[in-house]
């Protein structure tokens, strides 16, 4: 009995430092439209004092812009300096958001227009040499020098992409890179620089649980495997990326949208007025003026009553009250008491 009790303490120990070893940092705007960080209970972490803040990564740093200037800082808060003055980091999609730390690299530019990637202590990792480089996904990345496009790893090894007549490769993803040729077609290139799929289709996404969207000259989406081949048909009007976690994606017929498993199986979801894509187990849907979300049989979960939300992440969800954000959990309930102007999502600090 005493050994018994021994190991439960002991295991008791255990999940308490484990805890500890983790914590969450979410993005927060006040009402003076500065940018800082808090805790999911809505604590300030880092005061708002920022134009412009990325999300941390999980090496516990994160990019911020303070009276214009681009620096980067730990979960204290704390200047990290950095070998480069005067760089800024890449851009995401369609210039939105900065990028922050992936894979323990951050790709940074400076007024040469060059890119290279510096570590975790602000010194250069891989040169500023680069005409275009896209972000890290499985240690993994493109860049570019001239017109010639190379598949890159975290320690800064080259290997070329010889296939000839390639004109675009976006980032990876579990291992596949979309490539666009010159006939204007789409495939995916492998870590290797080798054509994995024939460049044969109109459009493609990224593969999530081992699926990607493909469109076919016709306009029809459907999902391909690793291998290319169709693993559920083209026979829709729109498609959005599958869920990992939920193992569902958002498809479109017409004008209707509703959902399908991996095996095609079909789920409507009929009361609600907006469709959102799952994340997490459960997607946004709108009813009314507000929001709530379903789980993958459609059932809501949490009740529209937001007037506003962001998808869920590590388990924590942005939600708006009349002007104002705060912070939910998977049931529903306040976390963070919506009192700030703006936010983003939960992330993992370990």
């Amino acid at each position: 009995m005493k050994k018994r009790s021994i190991l439960l303490v002991f295991s008791s120990v255990l999940l308490s430092l484990s805890s500890l070893a983790q914590s969450y940092l979410i993005q927060v705007k006040d009402a003076s439209g500065k940018w800082g960080y808090s805790n999911v209970k809505g604590e300030m972490v880092i005061p708002a004092q920022y134009e412009h803040c990325d999300p941390f990564g999980e090496n516990g740093l994160a990019v911020v812009v303070k009276d214009k200037v681009t620096s980067i800082i730990n979960a204290k808060g704390v200047v990290v300096p950095s070998e480069v003055s005067g760089f800024t980091v890449l851009k995401a999609a369609f210039g939105f958001n900065v990028k922050g730390y992936e894979n323990g690299l951050l790709a940074i530019t400076t007024p040469s227009k060059k890119f290279g990637f510096l570590d975790g202590t602000g010194k250069i990792a891989i040169p500023l040499k680069y005409d275009l480089v896209t972000e890290f996904n499985g240690g993994k990345k493109k860049k570019k020098i001239g017109t010639n496009y190379f598949i890159l790893d975290t320690k800064g090894t080259e290997t070329a992409v010889t296939t000839a007549g390639v004109l675009e490769i976006k980032h990876f993803s579990e291992g596949f890179a979309p490539v666009r040729t010159a006939d204007k077609k789409y495939g995916f290139v492998n870590p290797k620089g080798e054509i994995a799929i024939a460049s044969q289709f109109n459009s493609v996404g990224y593969f999530f649980g081992g699926l990607a969207w493909a469109k076919t000259a016709d306009g029809k989406a459907g999902y391909i495997n690793t291998k290319g081949e169709w693993a559920i048909k083209p026979i829709y009007a729109g498609v959005g990326d599958f869920d990992p976690t939920s193992k569902v994606a958002r498809v479109k017929e017409v004008e209707t949208w509703f959902y399908i498993d991996v095996a095609g199986n079909k789920t409507a979801v009929v009361d609600t007025e907006t469709w959102g894509d799952f994340s997490g187990g459960l997607a946004k849907g709108k009813k009314g003026e507000k929001f709530g979300f379903y789980n993958t049989k459609g059932e809501w979960v949490i009740a529209a009553q937001f007037d506003g939300v962001r998808e869920f992440k590590n388990g924590y969800a942005a939600a708006k009250q009349g002007t104002l954000w705060g912070v939910i959990d998977t049931k529903g309930n306040w976390v963070a008491k919506p009192t700030f102007a703006g936010i983003k999502d939960a992330e993992l600090i370990k």
